[in-house]
């Protein structure tokens, strides 16, 4: 399938994806979304590792806002109560962050 601006193709799993002809990158084939849920003052799984290309989408569950902060390398800002944030993880390397708000929440996020 074409159209204007678009070029259409088939991956060898069989899904059809189409990107845009000029100025744009496909997204990693494979690519796949992580959860860490924000609760009690936590992050759960405080240790996680995605491959280049997978979003990770962090889930405010408490009732106050929090931060996902690892210095240099990311930042939500405050995430409101019942919000989420998400990340596209393009470096590879461990990440320890914090929550800027609660400096006892800490967790990693391992990209490789």
């Amino acid at each position: 399938m074409r159209r204007r601006g678009w070029l259409s193709f088939s991956l060898a799993a069989g899904a059809a994806v189409a990107v845009p002809w000029l100025g744009a990158t496909a997204a990693a084939a494979g690519a796949r979304t992580h959860r860490v849920a924000i609760a009690a003052l936590k992050y759960v799984p405080e240790s996680l590792t995605v491959h280049r290309g997978d979003t990770v989408v962090w889930v405010n569950n408490d009732p106050f806002p929090h931060t996902v902060t690892a210095t240099g390398a990311f930042d939500s800002g405050p995430i409101a109560a019942g919000a989420s944030w998400r990340f596209v993880a393009r470096r590879a390397g461990t990440f320890d962050y914090v929550c800027s708000l609660h400096s006892n929440m800490k967790a990693t996020l391992t990209v490789d």
